[in-house]
């Protein structure tokens, strides 16, 4: 029963350390003219646009494109396409996993919980390097196993080819490629965090408490971004 509390303890800890960017710093920052906002990866060009005889350069990134996959419920869904206006958190996993991944799955739990009043913000997305052995039902299992709000969290299966060309070649992830049987399904500890415009705005160590605490303060100031733009916008 101790143990149960201490556990209990713990994590909530760990949802307070974590809870992004306190209220008493998000007002200081809505204050501000200018925010520290999380950088854009992958710079693909710079245009030049005149505005009232004045020239600047705009830089371009690369925007991440969209992959169809299979939820743990069973859905066929779209990242893109189905999460139009959610800033997305990004993990790749395999079930049988008995190393990193229920560390890493642990923690992107406490990102669950540290959003869970403002869960229109962020869409948690946990990908198998495994989807010849991580079925739905075998996801779904997982899902229950790790207290997954199946709404706020997916777990994705789907063409292996697709998914090991989505890490490694738009998220430029670090994998390995799968071939060799359980042993060669080497994947990231990575976090990966996409804006709405699916730019690449951070990449996050998913063991480490202070990276993570440094994921969560990033994905609500993307937030505030986008809604700083569509104030702009109405004025």
């Amino acid at each position: 029963m101790k143990s149960n509390r201490s556990k209990k303890y713990i994590i909530g800890f760990a949802v307070a350390f974590l809870l992004p960017l306190s209220f008493y710093l998000i007002a200081i920052l809505k204050g501000k003219d200018k925010l520290s906002l999380p950088k854009h990866y992958r710079l693909i060009a710079l245009d030049t646009i005149t505005v009232n005889q004045h020239s600047y350069q705009d830089s371009i990134f690369y925007q991440v494109p969209d992959i169809t996959l299979t939820n743990q419920l069973g859905k066929v869904v779209q990242l893109n396409q189905d999460l139009k206006n959610k800033v997305l958190v990004i993990q790749f996993l395999f079930t049988n996993c008995n190393s990193v991944c229920p560390a890493i799955t642990k923690n992107m739990g406490v990102l669950q919980k540290a959003f869970k009043k403002n869960d229109t913000l962020v869409q948690l997305i946990s990908i198998t390097v495994d989807p010849a052995r991580d079925s739905v039902s075998a996801l779904r299992a997982y899902a229950e196993r790790f207290h997954v709000n199946h709404d706020r969290w997916w777990l994705l299966t789907g063409d292996k080819q697709a998914i090991y060309k989505y890490a490694k070649e738009d998220l430029e992830l670090q994998i390995g490629n799968g071939d060799g049987g359980v042993e060669d399904l080497v994947h990231s500890d990575k976090l990966v965090v996409l804006d709405e415009q699916r730019v690449i705005r951070g990449y996050y160590k998913a063991s480490d408490p202070f990276d993570l605490k440094r994921c969560a303060d990033d994905v609500v100031l993307i937030g505030m971004e986008k809604k700083r733009k569509h104030s702009l916008k109405i004025k």
